[in-house]
């Protein structure tokens, strides 16, 4: 007799991508993205890319990591699935003059030919989609044999993947879903890309966040950063437990000896060249 297999913790990926959509449009998140503008141009670096090169950049947001690839010459193509986000990229890229194509499109499911790109980059976007297996086989599939995937994740250590295991206790993920930290432990990644590359490589960096106060941060990111804004919004009168208990990780993290808020972020960089 067939063992009946049981689905009751298989999430809903639809419903989980539609949600994530609600809260990336949330807020604004360029206001946040804009800050981390040093990743993009670090991986670009680490990336090697070479002027005249086509580079696609996945889940870019507001394009950090796809102008860092336009001020080095190379043909970019911005992606998206919020297209408010998209159109804040073409501003700053406007400003800029970098000839940069925008597109909406959705990290799972690429509308773009296999092969069709030298390199494939995401700067903490890709690790956010639901199905972690099918986005990173899309992003394997449109890089050309011998071609680069480079990202910047958060790793679960750092400052940022402590964040969400905090906010995932006022606020539970669905059951089954993996945490988007995945992308940036070597294991994780190595688990995502395990046939049909080459090489991978993964370096630890840190990213500072500065602010003027713990309560400048929260404020800041309450108001801006979908995750965060989503979350009080849904604790409503609980929502200052959340904002506690944010304080006391960030107080215990914060290496600021002014008054200020700063605190080293680890991430990932992450670097894979694809099998030819």
């Amino acid at each position: 007799m067939n063992q009946a297999i049981d689905t009751s913790q298989s999430p809903d990926f639809s419903a989980v991508k539609a949600k994530q959509l609600t809260t990336w449009a949330s807020g604004d998140y360029a206001a946040v993205g804009t800050t981390l503008q040093i990743t993009g141009e670090q991986l670009c670096e680490s990336a090697n890319l070479r002027p005249g090169c086509s580079v696609l950049d996945v889940a870019a947001g507001n394009g950090n990591a796809s102008l860092a690839a336009a001020r080095r010459f190379c043909q970019v193509t911005s992606t998206d699935y919020v297209e408010s986000l998209l159109d804040k990229g073409k501003l700053r890229a406007q400003a800029e003059h970098l000839p940069i194509e925008f597109q909406l499109a959705d990290a799972e499911n690429l509308p773009f030919d296999d092969g069709q790109f030298d390199a494939v980059l995401s700067t903490f976007g890709v690790m956010f989609t639901p199905d972690h297996q099918r986005s990173a086989n899309e992003m394997l599939r449109v890089c050309r044999p011998g071609g680069t995937i480079a990202m910047a994740n958060w790793t679960p250590e750092g400052f940022i993947g402590k964040v969400f295991g905090v906010i995932g206790k006022h606020l539970p993920p669905p059951a089954g879903l993996k945490p988007p930290s995945r992308w940036g432990a070597t294991e994780g990644i190595k688990e995502l890309f395990s046939t049909g590359v080459q090489n991978i490589t993964v370096t630890k960096r840190q990213f500072n966040f500065r602010y003027m106060s713990i309560d400048h941060f929260l404020d800041f990111f309450g108001m801006y950063y979908g995750p965060i804004h989503k979350a009080f919004e849904a604790l409503g009168d609980k929502k200052d437990l959340l904002r506690n208990d944010l304080a006391e990780l960030m107080t215990a993290l914060n290496v600021a000896d002014d008054g200020t808020l700063l605190i080293p972020s680890e991430y990932a960089e992450v670097v894979i060249t694809k099998a030819d």
